[in-house]
This record gives C-alpha cells, structure tokens and sequence, in this order.
C-alpha cells in the first residue's frame, strides 16, 4: 500500500496537499493564502519541479490502496543542531480518508526507514496552533525538542518535534 511515488501521482499529490492545508491550517495561515495562492493548478507545477530536482534528497511516497490517499516526504534531516537525524518533511492524508489509520502507518513507515538508513532520531515541524496534528504526533511518540521558529511566509509559529527511533 505504501510504494514510491512516481511522476504520475503528481495531480493526486497536489489536490491532497492543497486540500489538507485547507483543512488543517484554517485559522492558522489566512484564507488568503489557502483559497487564493494555494491552488491545485500551481502546486502540480511545484510538485512536478520537485520530482526534477530530486527535492533535495528527500524521497516522496504515497498511501495507495487502489485509491491514491495520503502522501509522505522524508530524507536526511537538514538543520545543522540535528547531524545524522532523519526529517518526516512532510505527511499529508486526504481530508476524506483521515481517522483510519493511514498518517500511523506513513509515520511508521518513515521511522522503519529512518532506522534502515542507520538514523537514530526522526525530527518534524508543524505550526504550533495545529494541535490536532500536534496531538497526532505526541500520540506516536514525538515530543517537543524546544526548536522553534517563525515561518514568515505564513506569519505561524513553528515547532519542532524529534523522536528516538533506536528501538528498531
């Protein structure tokens, strides 16, 4: 159910993220942005640019269970404080499809990797009101590791939260 994503899911990809930010961040980043800059049109460009240039060496996959639902970015953690840990850059799931199971399993997913790829620790960041996917995270096991910062794009605190993974 899990498996690379391929440029072909780009369309799907960007309809889950546009939709999920809609869904996740109102009230945390201005409608403006969500219904007038973030749209399905201009994200398959970005997506489509990121599977040129290999996203930095993060590696995108998705949730597809005959039905494309959730999407999922890790890599190599990039902050300077966290040599050698592992980054879930990015974990979205159709508004649709939430509650069932599917943002568990992609978590999962990331820290088998993580742990495949010799990495001790996952790190993530959200935005700081966004205490459903907050709770989400604490649920699994992720705590704040007192990194924050302002994401000025979308005037939002951001927060990190890391998770030892040596348990694999």
């Amino acid at each position: 159910m899990i498996r690379k994503a391929e440029a072909s899911d780009v369309p799907r990809i960007a309809e889950i993220r546009v939709f999920g930010w809609r869904s996740a961040y109102r009230g945390i980043i201005s409608d403006e942005i969500l219904y007038k800059d973030t749209l399905v049109t201009t994200d398959i460009q970005k997506w489509a640019a990121r599977f040129d240039d290999n996203d930095k060496g993060f590696e995108n996959y998705v949730y597809d269970d005959g039905i494309l639902k959730a999407f999922l970015c890790i890599g190599p953690c990039p902050e300077e404080d966290k040599p050698g840990a592992f980054e879930l850059g990015a974990i979205y799931v159709d508004p649709g499809f939430k509650s069932q199971g599917i943002g568990t399993a992609l978590a999962n997913f990331c820290e088998k990797k993580a742990a495949e790829g010799g990495f001790r620790e996952v790190c993530l960041w959200t935005f700081e009101k966004n205490t459903p996917t907050r709770a989400f995270y604490e649920s699994l096991g992720y705590k704040p590791d007192g990194a924050t910062m302002i994401v000025e794009a979308y005037n939002a605190m951001g927060v990190r939260y890391s998770k030892d993974i040596t348990q694999y």
